[in-house]
């Protein structure tokens, strides 16, 4: 069961979050016409009366920019107040998620994005460990990524991610906790809502943006790190085998953070994971604003009135 957060925005107003209803009707039930973003909040550590963000400004951006494929012109600064605004109503006072989504709200059918009205809610959540710390176990899909030339994989299209569902109940129904998925080239892609990383010889790798990856904000926030901490990176096509003897794998994203992959089919991987430690220290000291270096990608709350 999840613990929501009382209160949510919906339909230009902040209301008690069981009151925020749609109806069957609704467009982008039907056609998968929405878009989404997740970003993670959590009390600052150094002072009860502030909530930690991270990198607040890329995630209202990047919605907006989801908005463009809808049609819909939704400016980031207008996503930023209305995510902050939510936060200091809803006063959280431990970890938390926040789900924006942008979406065809008209009653009625027929699949299309023109004369046809578009709105915007935020919900949150209370959220710890979306996947083990210590680890998981990953089987190859045998569903493919989609491509960009029939979905705009640039965006967190709504539709998109009944492949990822197709995918991690496959995984998990089968004895693994993540799946994998290979795009339609046969390289590899990403987990079901997770980029992946790989590290070979000292080397960091992933798929680039051509190999048809969400362009995720952990995974962009991991790469500037490892170029800082002096760790050589590569972003390339990743072939399957590279994944079976591999030095280390881990996953990335806003819900997983940095969660290493401890197997991947029938294959064990090393638990000596040295990067992945030093970049997953990193990176929660940067989220805990503990790390001065990188203030400007944490938008600190405050809860005072």
């Amino acid at each position: 069961m999840h613990t929501f957060l009382p209160i949510a925005y919906f339909q230009n107003q902040f209301v008690p979050f069981d009151q925020a209803k749609i109806s069957i009707a609704t467009h982008a039930l039907h056609y998968g016409t929405g878009a989404f973003g997740g970003l993670r909040g959590i009390p600052d550590p150094q002072n009860p009366n502030q909530i930690l963000l991270f990198r607040l400004d890329r995630h209202c951006r990047r919605l907006s920019d989801s908005a463009k494929f809808l049609h819909f012109d939704l400016p980031a600064d207008k996503i930023y107040q209305v995510i902050v605004d939510f936060v200091k109503k809803n006063q959280p006072t431990s970890s938390f998620y926040i789900r924006p989504f942008v979406y065809t709200s008209d009653l009625g059918i027929a699949p299309r994005l023109h004369n046809i009205e578009k709105d915007f809610f935020v919900y949150g959540l209370e959220l710890g460990d979306y996947l083990s710390p210590e680890g998981v176990s990953c089987r190859i899909s045998s569903w493919h990524r989609q491509e960009d030339r029939s979905l705009p994989l640039r965006g967190k299209i709504s539709g998109a991610y009944i492949t990822s569902s197709l995918a991690k109940t496959e995984a998990v129904e089968s004895g693994f906790d993540e799946a994998i998925l290979l795009n339609a080239q046969g390289k590899v892609c990403e987990a079901s809502g997770m980029n992946i990383f790989v590290v070979r010889r000292g080397q960091l790798i992933t798929p680039g943006p051509e190999q048809d990856i969400l362009e995720g904000i952990t995974r962009d926030s991991i790469l500037t790190l490892a170029r800082d901490l002096g760790i050589p990176v590569v972003e390339r096509p990743v072939d399957k085998s590279e994944l079976f003897i591999a030095d280390e794998v881990f996953l990335s994203g806003t819900a997983a953070k940095i969660t290493p992959v401890r197997k991947i089919e029938n294959y064990n991987l090393s638990s000596e994971r040295p990067i992945t430690h030093k970049l997953k220290d990193k990176l929660a000291a940067i989220t805990e604003n503990r790390d001065p270096d990188y203030k400007d990608w944490v938008c600190a709350i405050s809860l005072v009135q």
